[in-house]
């Protein structure tokens, strides 16, 4: 029975959310992002209707107008949910851009296997590094004055150095100028770093990182409003 039961609560936390909370994801993200984003909803109504009346055109030139409006219905539908994604993320990235901690949300909500720990420096002025380990190595993300966040990154990579050994650090700082990183393009940039290590030696590196952290004590990621989430999916 006990068996049983263990079962059920993997199969429970595998389920997911529901096809109703789903639901009311997609209304809520459709409500708030219409207010933000007028633009949205003529916008989306104008891929569907376009695309299905391409498709019929062509359907009737071809002699296959049913066949040709089945799939463009089928078709409308899929770029309709594209552009609608696409403009819930632009959106969320709108929105959190400029709030202390907006690059560890999207950090922390980034397609694979990237283990983030928030804030691992900062400063009273709310500059901070975020630190990401995943198979390119260690990346360590600024966000903040560049100037300070020198120092920052200089202290964190000098607390690294002895625990990864010659796993490569790379750095990044967010921000619009010129060797900076948006926002909008962090995961697309974290997507094109090498393969550097295997599964293996990133499990073994994330243990060290979090007995060194447990050791000397987990510092309070600094007061003031932290976006905990954005939309997950292709950053462009």
């Amino acid at each position: 029975m006990a068996l049983l039961g263990r079962r059920k609560k993997k199969k429970a936390a595998k389920a997911g959310p529901s096809r109703r909370e789903k639901w009311a994801q997609v209304k809520l993200a459709f409500s708030m992002t219409r207010k933000a984003d007028p633009k949205m909803l003529p916008l989306v109504i104008g891929v569907f209707v376009i695309t299905l009346v391409v498709a019929v055109a062509l359907g009737v030139v071809l002699g296959h107008p049913i066949y040709f409006s089945i799939l463009g219905v089928l078709l409308a539908a899929v770029l309709t949910a594209f552009v609608f994604g696409r403009r819930v993320q632009r959106t969320a990235y709108r929105q959190v851009e400029g709030q202390a901690g907006a690059a560890a949300a999207v950090l922390q909500n980034m397609r694979g296997n990237w283990r983030v720990t928030p804030a691992v420096q900062f400063n009273r002025e709310q500059d901070m590094v975020h630190r990401v380990l995943g198979r390119p190595g260690v990346i360590l993300v600024g966000e903040g004055n560049p100037n300070r966040l020198r120092g920052l990154v200089v202290n964190e990579k000098r607390v690294l150095a002895r625990i990864v050994g010659d796993t490569p650090i790379y750095d990044v700082v967010i921000g619009d100028g010129e060797g900076q990183v948006s926002l909008r393009e962090l995961e697309r940039h974290f997507l094109k770093l090498p393969r550097n290590i295997k599964p293996a030696i990133v499990n073994q590196l994330d243990g060290r990182l979090k007995a060194m952290r447990a050791a000397s004590g987990a510092m309070p990621i600094p007061k003031g409003p932290m976006p905990t989430r954005v939309p997950r999916g292709k950053v462009r």
